[in-house]
C-alpha cells in the first residue's frame, strides 16, 4: 500500500463483523490457563498468513512480542510507531523487529527488540511460545512470541521508534465481536484486512493489519 501516499485504511468501509463468533472465556485467560495452552496447544488452523506484496524488498527475518502484562485485568502491550520511520510508520504495533545475526532463536529476537524499543527487561518477562509465521505485504518474516509480563516492569520507551505506548484489554482482543473486515479494490490492488480498533479515554487507537492479523490468529488458537 506504500505506492499509495493518500491511502488511510480508517476510511475503507467495514465489510463485516465477527460478532458471530464466540470470545475467548475469562477462565482461558489467566495465567494458568495460557501457559497451559501452550504446554498442551490444541490442533487449530491460522487463518492469516500471508499479506499480498506491496514493497519490493528483500525478505527480512523478524519477531514480535505480544506481551500480556498481568495485571488485575490482563492486558497486551502495544506501541504507535513514529512517523519517519521507513516501514510502517505512524501505525500501531507489537515491540519487536529485524532478527540479528546473534540472536539464538525468534524469542532472543522479540526479547531484545523489546528491551531495545521500549525497556522491557527480559527478567520481567516469561516467554510462552510461538505462534506461526506471519509475512508482511512488505515482505518481514515475523515470528509471533507469546509471553506473560510482571506489572511491575518499568518501561522506557526509545523516542526514535516509539511515538505511544499503551495497553488494550486481552478480553477486548479475544472477542471477534471487536474484529472488523475490511476490503479495499483500488488502481488494481486488492487487500483484505482486519481491524480493532480501541478507544481508550479520549484517544482512537486503530489497530489494523499485520497486528490485527497476528491478533485474530491468536484468537483462533486460544479459540481452538
Amino acid at each position: 500500500m506504500s505506492s499509495l501516499p493518500d491511502f488511510d485504511p480508517r476510511l475503507v468501509p467495514v465489510a463485516g463483523v465477527d460478532a458471530h463468533l464466540p470470545a475467548v472465556p475469562a477462565q482461558a485467560q489467566t495465567p494458568e490457563a495460557l501457559r497451559a495452552r501452550f504446554v498442551h496447544p490444541p490442533q487449530w488452523e491460522p487463518e492469516v498468513l500471508l499479506e499480498k506484496k506491496f514493497m519490493n524488498r528483500e525478505p527480512a527475518h523478524a519477531s514480535v512480542l505480544i506481551a500480556i502484562v498481568l495485571r488485575e485485568q490482563p492486558m497486551v502491550l502495544l506501541t504507535e510507531r513514529t512517523a519517519h520511520l521507513s516501514t510502517h510508520s505512524g501505525q500501531v504495533a507489537f515491540p519487536g523487529g529485524r532478527a540479528d545475526p546473534g540472536d539464538a532463536t525468534p524469542a532472543d529476537t522479540a526479547l531484545r527488540e523489546a528491551q531495545e524499543e521500549v525497556g522491557l527487561a527480559r527478567d520481567f518477562v516469561e516467554v510462552l511460545g510461538t505462534l506461526p509465521i506471519y509475512v508482511t505485504g512488505s515482505s518481514f518474516i515475523i515470528t509471533p512470541v507469546v509471553a506473560l509480563v510482571q506489572p511491575d516492569c518499568v518501561l522506557q520507551p526509545n523516542p526514535y521508534e516509539v511515538a505511544d505506548l499503551f495497553e488494550v484489554p486481552l478480553a477486548f482482543l479475544l472477542n471477534p465481536a471487536n474484529h472488523q473486515r475490511h476490503v479495499f479494490d483500488r488502481d488494481g490492488v486488492h487487500r483484505e484486512w482486519f481491524s480493532m480498533p480501541y478507544q481508550d479515554g479520549g484517544k482512537n487507537h486503530y489497530i489494523w493489519g499485520a497486528t490485527a492479523g497476528m491478533l485474530r490468529n491468536f484468537y483462533r488458537f486460544m479459540q481452538a
